[in-house]
């Protein structure tokens, strides 16, 4: 659409443009596209500069997304190889060290991506993710391991003087962008149905029970699920919070374990 004027662009214009990118076969890169397009619009609507969103009208226009579960590696010695392969990644050191921490948490990408260093209780050691950053809206707690803190006291003089953690590599004044994940899995070689960003809540949650025997519930807690009490209760954010930092900190250690191939848990397959 070049330089011409953000009011007239209409609805057909945009949509062949989003035809085109559907055409290459990245349809999520489609409604990726449609949706900043959205938030672009509707700000030059407040700001006086068009007078409507032509989004709105192509609701429905670009086929959805097939559902299907993101891919993740289970298997402790391919997940061994990951971490190492992590380890050695030889490109942005914040994009190096939000791969580092990403598996220790397990939060959804976007959660990480956006962490800002107020949110951090080093003391305490945790994350405290407010509500208006997560899926379902509400606050949530991540204890934090030794491991965690040490990547993140590693980046600090770096990134200490951003709001985010883990900042644009083209301006401190924005986080990381959402495709940083996956172009980093594939400049190390994983393909996307290999591994994916958000596949390392799988990862974490599959292990986690199968090999280290820890209570569902606890792990389902921390993945900021909808856990209720025998009365249908929602538990709040600090629910078990004991069990969940020493499970934090035995899954931290486990990964660790997991780069020394010598030191793989196998699964209990005695378990029903």
């Amino acid at each position: 659409m070049g330089k011409r004027p953000i009011k007239d662009v209409k609805a057909p214009e945009l949509l062949a443009v989003l035809r085109r990118i559907e055409a290459r076969g990245t349809l999520e890169t489609c409604h990726r596209c449609k949706m900043i397009s959205g938030q672009i619009f509707r700000y030059a609507v407040a700001t006086g500069r068009t007078e409507a969103d032509p989004t709105i009208a192509l609701k429905g226009a670009i086929p959805p997304v097939p559902e299907g579960h993101r891919a993740a590696i289970t298997d402790p010695v391919k997940l061994g190889g990951l971490l190492r392969a992590i380890d050695e990644y030889q490109g942005s050191f914040i994009v190096k060290s939000a791969l580092k921490i990403l598996p220790l948490v397990f939060v959804r990408p976007g959660e990480l991506r956006s962490a800002e260093w107020v949110e951090f209780d080093f003391e305490n050691a945790q994350w405290n993710i407010p509500a208006s950053k997560m899926k379902m809206k509400q606050a949530h707690l991540v204890p934090l391991s030794k491991q965690a803190i040490e990547i993140l006291e590693e980046l600090k003089p770096l990134t200490g003087a951003s709001r985010y953690i883990f900042p644009s590599g083209r301006s401190f004044d924005r986080c990381m962008s959402d495709n940083a994940f996956c172009a980093a899995l594939r400049r190390m070689g994983f393909e996307k149905s290999e591994v994916s960003a958000h596949g390392f809540r799988a990862t974490a949650r599959t292990l986690l029970d199968e090999v280290l025997q820890i209570r569902p519930d606890f792990i389902e807690h921390q993945l900021a699920h909808a856990v209720r009490d025998p009365n249908g209760r929602a538990y709040n954010r600090t629910a078990h919070i004991e069990e969940r930092r020493r499970m934090m900190q035995t899954w931290a250690d486990y990964l660790d374990g997991l780069r020394q191939v010598a030191k793989v848990i196998p699964f209990n397959t005695a378990k029903g």
